[in-house]
């Protein structure tokens, strides 16, 4: 899932993109108001993580904005105002989710699993094909018994493939998935994080997921 922080404390915008990365997300950050609505517009995060105390624009104003814009992008609100009229505000301007500081990480990782059921993705915690079973909380792969160890990307990877039996998924969809918003991505990097997976797991699995979910060329 993509998501697009917009927070202007340097330092916590980096903790909090740290710790989503490791939880599998593809973080864009925006330390501006103005700056976050156009890169909303271009990068249609599924979900933006709003600061209300930004420099520039208030962050009700930006989540306004967002919407004129027909941005439909799920809205959480993560801020140090914990009154109650601020709280009616952010909502009633268009927002899903509001989150006081200081905050929990685990916390904040809950509401956004939270934000993905509503989007139709990740609708259970684990997804089983044949005998491998991927849980989407934990983050873990399991073979039967056996535990899977997985990279981050190569998870999202799997984890992108398998939520979408029946569909092709493009080389810059799975891209979009792993990387953000103009990061440089070698033209080979799916094909190797695919490789790795087939060695990881088993041949056959993956073939399986492939068939259904990705493809690389012509050839194959």
């Amino acid at each position: 899932m993509r998501v697009l922080l917009i927070e202007d404390d340097e330092s916590l915008a980096d903790g909090i993109a740290t710790a989503l990365r490791h939880n599998g997300y593809a973080v864009d950050h925006a330390a501006l108001g103005g700056e976050g609505v156009s890169l909303a517009r271009a990068a249609k995060p599924d979900v933006i993580v709003l600061d209300l105390g930004l420099p520039d624009l208030d962050g009700v104003e930006v989540l306004r904005r967002l919407r004129s814009h027909g941005v439909k992008s799920s809205v959480l609100i993560l801020t140090a105002r914990d009154d109650l009229a601020s709280k009616v505000q952010g909502l009633d301007a268009g927002a899903d989710d509001y989150l006081t500081k200081p905050f929990a990480v685990d916390e904040l990782l809950a509401r956004l699993r939270a934000l993905e059921r509503r989007l139709g993705v990740g609708l259970s915690a684990e997804i089983a094909i044949g005998d491998v079973r991927i849980n989407l909380a934990s983050h873990e792969v399991f073979r039967g018994d056996e535990a899977v160890k997985l990279s981050r990307r190569e998870f999202t990877l799997l984890r992108a493939l398998a939520e979408r039996p029946g569909n092709i998924l493009s080389r810059e969809q799975l891209e979009d998935k792993l990387y953000s918003w103009g990061e440089e991505v070698a033209s080979n990097t799916v094909d190797v994080h695919i490789h790795n997976l087939r060695k990881k797991i088993y041949p056959e699995f993956i073939q399986t997921i492939r068939g259904v979910g990705y493809k690389v060329g012509p050839a194959q």
